[in-house]
């Protein structure tokens, strides 16, 4: 079966790839935008990209419930390890790990990562997942670097970039990161959830379709992604 993505709002994702499901990033019973309330998604793993709440908020209750893996980096995994939640696998940044439904690298991200009690969430990150279709680039909360060009050489299928601004790159800088990723496919999120973040998204999709190569897809939250 093929590899279906869902947006469950901001930058969340459910990922369906073989018998696995992947949670990325749940914030869901507190978000504005998601279709989906924390207590009924099932996950076999869940991604953690750093520790700030509109990131992490329902992974704790998530993972004890379905006895999920959490993977995230050393300092999250030994947070979530407090919390009770035993089923972690750390990482840090650059490192690749082979799990059940394909590859997981832990890419750069230039952003921050507090936990929501305060305490240090350790360095925020993307993941690039090998998945049996291709690669999927989850760019995460980030600001443009140039390093995104050495991501997109070992060839993305999709990426997935943060548009709102504000806290994240814009819509300008994430034109520029589809030039440098080169993907097939781009999806905008972290956009629309506030208005701190508000974006034209169908005028960051028409610019795509101009001055990149890539296929541009404009999703909103609950619709899925065939890859």
């Amino acid at each position: 079966m093929a590899t279906e993505l869902t947006w469950l709002g901001h930058g969340s994702w459910l990922i369906a790839t073989g018998e696995h499901q992947i949670l990325l990033d749940p914030f869901l019973s507190d978000s504005p935008v998601a279709p989906v309330s924390a207590d009924r998604v099932e996950a076999d793993f869940v991604l953690i990209s750093h520790g700030h709440f509109d990131h992490i908020a329902d992974a704790v209750a998530i993972a004890l419930r379905t006895e999920a893996r959490v993977i995230a980096n050393v300092e999250i995994c030994e947070w979530l390890g407090r919390q009770g939640v035993i089923n972690t696998h750390a990482m840090n940044l650059g490192g690749i790990s082979r799990q059940p439904f394909g590859t997981v690298k832990m890419t750069l991200a230039h952003h921050s990562s507090m936990l929501p009690d305060g305490s240090y969430g350790g360095n925020p990150c993307g993941f690039l997942l090998g998945l049996p279709e291709g690669n999927v680039y989850f760019a995460c909360d980030t600001a443009l670097f140039y390093d995104m060009k050495l991501i997109g050489e070992a060839g993305v299928r999709l990426a997935v970039l943060p548009i709102g601004d504000n806290f994240t790159m814009g819509p300008d800088d994430a034109i520029r990161a589809v030039q440098l990723i080169e993907p097939k496919r781009v999806v905008p999120v972290h956009v629309n959830t506030w208005p701190e973040i508000s974006q034209d998204e169908h005028a960051w999709v028409h610019r795509v379709l101009h001055e990149t190569a890539a296929e541009p897809s404009l999703i909103q939250p609950g619709d899925r992604l065939v890859l």
